[in-house]
């Protein structure tokens, strides 16, 4: 019973202090309804003062393989000259896409020099604060740039994918001329081996004549030996390749010396060279900057925003009003302490 009845009083005493305050607050309702007043209106002046912010969007795509057929034309057909994937190409877009220096290049080229008066420091982190990129999965970007003029938000974003993706052409068309020049620098190093191989032997074929001449002319042997050659042997055959040179008579070894020392060029006798040749001139004849070509498929072009992302007014003015009303009851409670602690100063002096 006794706990019951501190309980009790307990609720009486509570009940007492929030009817205080009520009254407390009630009687300082002029100054509560003032300031919050005041601190709404100052936040609704920013809301409808402070310049608004608008937010362009784009999003990107791979490309179709349509896009990128161009790159491959002449890729494949020789050996170590692999066509270009969809992913090949989309990924070098995507290293742009996220790259600083492309951003750091369209900053320079475009953002800038619009913005002459500006520091550049403050110009920049402000631009690369504005300008997201966002990695939305399944090979989809999302590129969002905000700033004060919708117009050049959209225009200024257009143009940043746009610059990305010539850089992307011209790192792969970098990289594709790099690996043709190697290919055509290999295929004309082993025609030069070959034309010099073939050279090097029809010297060594003018020796081993000469040597030949000068036994078949000491041996008086003017006319091919191919008798002579049967008899010894037993064998019927009588070629080039499986008889002394010397028995082929002095006459036809004159002829042949002849005809080699007159050779102007040994290609037509290389069995190699003229498919060498066929390769290297396919190979130079791969264009390497073709048209029609695209690294990405643009899903969604950045259009003009219509409303601003920035200051959200509604929000402003709700914080606003919150904020002003906390701040009246606490000026309220305040002041009202503020008495209380002046009068029993007052009382107690008096007494």
């Amino acid at each position: 019973m006794q706990a019951q009845g501190v309980g009790n009083q307990w609720m009486r005493d509570d009940e007492i202090d929030l009817l205080e305050l009520l009254r407390t607050l009630w009687a300082q309702r002029v100054a509560i309804v003032l300031i919050t007043t005041v601190v709404f209106l100052c936040f609704t002046a920013y809301a409808f003062l402070a310049k608004p912010v608008y937010q362009a969007t784009a999003t990107v795509l791979p490309p179709q393989i349509s896009d990128i057929a161009g790159y491959n034309v002449g890729r494949g057909q020789v050996a170590g000259f692999q066509p270009y994937t969809v992913n090949d190409v989309y990924q070098v877009f995507v290293r742009s896409l996220t790259s600083d220096a492309v951003r750091t290049e369209f900053f320079e080229k475009v953002v800038l020099p619009a913005n002459d008066s500006v520091n550049s420091a403050e110009l920049w982190k402000k631009f690369n604060d504005r300008l997201q990129v966002k990695d939305l999965r399944s090979g989809k970007w999302r590129v969002t740039l905000e700033h004060e003029d919708p117009a050049a938000s959209a225009e200024w974003l257009n143009g940043f994918v746009s610059m990305v993706g010539e850089m992307a052409k011209a790192t792969i068309q970098a990289d594709a001329a790099g690996e043709l020049l190697v290919h055509i620098q290999g295929l004309e190093h082993r025609l030069e081996a070959l034309r010099e191989t073939a050279a090097r032997r029809r010297e060594d074929r003018v020796a081993l004549l000469e040597e030949a001449l000068a036994v078949a002319e000491s041996a008086g042997l003017e006319e091919m030996q191919a008798t002579m050659w049967q008899a010894f042997t037993g064998s019927d055959s009588f070629t080039a390749s499986n008889v002394p040179l010397y028995l082929l008579g002095a006459k036809s070894i004159r002829a042949e010396l002849d005809v080699l020392r007159k050779r102007q060029s040994d290609d037509p006798f290389i069995p190699e060279l003229r498919s060498l040749q066929e390769h290297l001139l396919f190979l130079k004849g791969i264009d390497i900057e073709p048209d029609n070509v695209s690294v990405f498929s643009l899903d969604s072009p950045a259009l003009v925003p219509e409303t601003p992302v920035r200051p959200k007014k509604p929000l402003i003015m709700g914080i606003g009003l919150v904020l002003g009303g906390m701040l009246g009851v606490f000026f309220a409670l305040a002041r009202n302490l503020y008495f209380q602690r002046s009068s029993r100063d007052a009382a107690t002096s008096s007494k």
